[in-house]
């Protein structure tokens, strides 16, 4: 029992409560505006991306979703008129995910309350430098755990090999 207070498993929970606790405090301004965690985060990254748009496999791949799994989602938003699918003109095997004008304007809608909620119990409690570094900290370990996150962005992915 000697690993029991093994600094690795502090971190590992931390994070975890860190991410339950923000996710918690996130919810109810989603949830006013209709969208569950991974609808906004599907209309998020649309929203960040070039042209706002990025191919089916790439959404999949940044949000770490299945293609069945991000089908369901985009299957959903394209219901409620947020987002569209866009054939893809050189492959016609691929389509893409396009935030529609409605999308975009939910966006803007909840963007302000969900910045102001990061903010208050995030964000904001770091000073500039010590956000700074926590951001290449985070930065660093995604890139290790999932490379895949800025898929279709044009961001390069970090070379894999040690």
């Amino acid at each position: 029992m000697h690993h029991i207070d093994d600094p690795r498993l502090t971190a590992m929970g931390l994070v975890a409560e860190v991410i339950a606790g923000l996710n918690s405090r996130m919810q109810p301004v989603l949830s006013a505006a209709g969208l569950s965690d991974i609808d906004f985060e599907t209309i998020l990254r649309l929203g960040r991306s070039p042209g706002q748009r990025l191919r089916m496999t790439d959404l999949a791949a940044q949000t770490g979703l299945s293609t069945s799994g991000v089908t369901r989602v985009v299957d959903r938003l394209e219901r409620d008129g947020l987002v569209e699918r866009v054939a893809c003109a050189s492959d016609r095997r691929a389509s893409y995910a396009a935030l529609t004008d409605a999308g975009r304007a939910r966006l803007e809608a909840v963007l302000p309350l969900h910045l102001s909620d990061i903010e208050s119990c995030f964000t904001g409690l770091l000073d500039d430098e010590e956000l700074t570094a926590f951001l290449a900290t985070l930065r660093k370990i995604r890139d290790v755990v999932r490379p895949c996150a800025t898929a279709g962005t044009g961001e390069e992915p970090p070379d894999p090999r040690p």
